[in-house]
């Protein structure tokens, strides 16, 4: 019988609530409360001698994420007498879990909720102005939509990355985090974006179909079984992928 490998947990995780997406915003205190108490509620799941890295993607509401999930893992993890003996690292950019690559006259941009947002992405020499990129086609109908992030994922051309593309990125980021030799159960708590995430979640395990938005804080659980194949699981769904 061969010995089972010792356990790697891949979680991909959603930012804490935002009162809006107008621009590089903060979490809300709300958001903040939630995912303190998503922390907590892990914790008591951890298992004993856990190594656990925590990766964001660029934008604040990401790493405040990130910052708030440290926090309360890193003070479960002072408890000697709990038995937990964590190791818990701090925090981390990791720009494999940015939101989709979109371009905008030669400019990457990220995806905002009005024209004066999308604006201020861009260099002053573009000259560009907010009634210009509102009569853009595609920002013209992400903005229309009640959906914005189903627009996107369900668009076969964007100007630039499509979902299939971004999901891609995403798993094959994911999976590489295998090839580190590992002495203790590890798990990679990876803060990103709705649309990342339901692109993942749509070409990976939904066979094809849009699963709408996840939850704010909300995970997908990626676990290494064997030498290249992993088990996904998302609320009642789970699969076997290699």
């Amino acid at each position: 019988m061969s010995e089972r490998p010792t356990p790697l947990i891949i979680q991909l995780i959603r930012h804490g609530r935002v009162a809006s997406h107008r621009g590089d915003v903060p979490i809300t205190e709300e958001g903040r409360q939630e995912i303190a108490r998503q922390a907590k509620a892990l914790a008591q799941r951890l298992l004993p001698g856990e190594e656990i890295f925590i990766l964001h993607a660029a934008p604040r509401r990401a790493s405040e994420t990130a910052q708030v999930l440290y926090e309360v893992l890193a003070q479960a993890g002072s408890r000697q007498g709990a038995g937990l003996s964590l190791r818990v690292h701090a925090p981390q950019r990791c720009d494999a879990l940015r939101t989709p690559d979109l371009y905008l006259a030669g400019t990457r941009v990220e995806m905002v909720s009005s024209a004066t947002a999308l604006v201020e992405q861009l260099p002053p020499a573009s000259g560009l102005g907010a009634e210009d990129v509102a009569r853009h086609p595609f920002w013209q109908g992400f903005w229309s939509t009640p959906d914005r992030i189903g627009y996107w994922v369900n668009l076969p051309d964007p100007p630039g990355e499509d979902s299939r593309s971004a999901a891609r990125r995403l798993w094959t980021f994911a999976r590489s985090l295998a090839d580190l030799p590992r002495q203790r159960p590890r798990r990679y708590l990876c803060v990103s974006h709705s649309p990342l995430l339901r692109a993942f979640l749509r070409h990976y395990l939904f066979e094809g179909a849009d699963p709408g938005e996840p939850n704010y804080g909300e995970a997908i659980e990626i676990e290494a079984l064997s030498a290249g194949t992993f088990r996904v699981r998302y609320r009642q769904r789970q699969r076997c992928l290699s």
